[in-house]
């Protein structure tokens, strides 16, 4: 019986990494990529898995997204993505989120509404006053620790709820989503970049335990 290969130590992403992205958001064609899959391979693909495989241990497995766009119904038909992402809880209320792109890494956490029933249980929890007290002290704390807000919003006020309540623009939110942008320093091609993404989702626990607890799984 045949001993399993060790995983790859993750040792950073490399400066092709993001060459790669720069030069196929410039040239994205079939052609180019196949040209350029073994840079890919070797720069993105490969790191990525290293890095979500060092990080399996804490926070589970990853879901690594396929670097084709779905075009159907999209007015854009460049085939590829121009980054490469990852998910830790694909299909649950509450994941954590990588990528690298030509502008360097990302990394954050939250949910995406899946459903008008989850965006609803969001924002009853939000308006509840403990809950949603709560709530505001975990993003405020992430704010002060770089990280932005991203999310599908309503522009107006959300059916049922006052234009003047004291938290009307996160009850905006259908989803809601943190992430923190690192760009491209130089240690993104060390090790260190394992420390930077484990410290980003330690970062957002609070904020997925939110989730967890008060908007929780689909029935």
């Amino acid at each position: 019986m045949s001993t399993p290969e060790p995983s790859p130590t993750f040792s950073g992403f490399p400066p092709g990494a993001l060459s790669f992205y720069a030069e196929l958001e410039d040239v994205n064609s079939r052609d180019w990529w196949l040209a350029h899959k073994d840079v890919y391979e070797r720069d993105v693909r490969e790191p990525m898995l290293a890095l979500l495989d060092a990080l399996e241990d804490e926070f589970g497995a990853a879901k690594l997204f396929r670097p084709n766009r779905d075009v159907r119904f999209s007015a854009d038909k460049s085939p590829y993505k121009t980054h490469q992402g990852a998910l830790v809880g694909a299909g649950t209320v509450q994941a954590y989120y990588v990528q690298v792109s030509a502008d360097g890494l990302r990394a954050g956490g939250g949910f995406r509404a899946e459903g008008p029933a989850r965006t609803a249980r969001f924002r009853a929890a939000v308006d509840a006053p403990a809950s949603g007290l709560a709530l505001e002290a975990v993003l405020a704390s992430l704010r002060d620790q770089d990280f932005d807000l991203f999310g599908e919003q309503v522009r107006t006020t959300p059916r049922g709820y006052a234009a003047d309540h004291p938290r009307i623009e996160t009850l905006q939110h259908k989803e809601l989503m943190v992430v923190r942008d690192f760009g491209a320093p130089a240690w993104l091609s060390t090790g260190r970049t394992l420390t930077e993404v484990r410290d980003a989702w330690r970062a957002v626990r609070p904020l997925n335990a939110w989730l967890e607890e008060h908007v929780g799984a689909d029935a």
